[in-house]
């Protein structure tokens, strides 16, 4: 596992819980307003040495009885391979975890939820789901992404797992119509919009 940070304790990062949360490295896309463009962009991805999985398995084991639970995210997770094992390291410790996705890979989604390796899940939903709105935020999006993420938000839905579907509302990006138009297609479900706070973010490199 291509680990690019690790965050020994968070509050905010799965609700309810004290977490810590692991980073992995690489991403399939590439949206203007991410964060972690460390975490993203092959150029800066390899000025940072990787983290090894036995330091923070040692400090996981350290401080069982103090953490709730342990949040993978990225980049995106599931473009690795060894996602599945590496949970299930976890998981033998007796920590609960949860997934945060851009829900791109619908077939690995639903393999750990199927043996009940997550215990919850985040999917980021960029914008309505039509492929000139995505492209928008995303512009490597595909017709056939946008086809694994609808399969994605299903599989989630009807998981029975706690979940969250969640949009960065962007200035100047969505229209009101694509923001009154999220509402009402995920109206009824675990959905939240949070507000796009400048900062390093990837759009910065890639305009430079």
């Amino acid at each position: 596992m291509r680990i690019g940070g690790f965050v020994k304790q968070s509050l905010i990062d799965w609700e309810g819980k004290v977490s810590a949360v692991i980073f992995t490295k690489g991403c399939n896309f590439r949206c203007g307003y991410c964060h972690n463009p460390s975490l993203v962009l092959p150029e800066l991805l390899r000025q940072t040495q990787d983290l090894k999985e036995e330091e923070i398995f040692g400090f996981l084991d350290k401080r069982l009885g103090w953490l709730d639970g342990v949040v993978i995210s990225g980049g995106e997770p599931t473009l690795h391979e060894d996602l599945l094992p590496f949970i299930q390291k976890i998981k033998a410790l007796g920590l609960p975890v949860k997934l945060d996705t851009n829900g791109s890979n619908p077939e690995l989604l639903q393999q750990l939820i199927a043996g009940r390796w997550i215990d919850a899940v985040a999917m980021d939903i960029k914008s309505s789901l039509s492929l000139p709105c995505y492209r928008k935020v995303n512009y490597t999006m595909t017709a056939s992404l946008l086809e694994k993420i609808q399969e994605s938000i299903r599989i989630i839905k009807t998981s029975g797992l706690e979940y969250q579907f969640r949009t960065t509302v962007i200035p100047q990006v969505q229209s009101p119509e694509d923001i009154q138009n999220l509402q009402e297609k995920f109206s009824g479900t675990h959905y939240v919009m949070q507000e796009f706070r400048d900062g390093d973010i990837l759009d910065k490199y890639i305009h430079e």
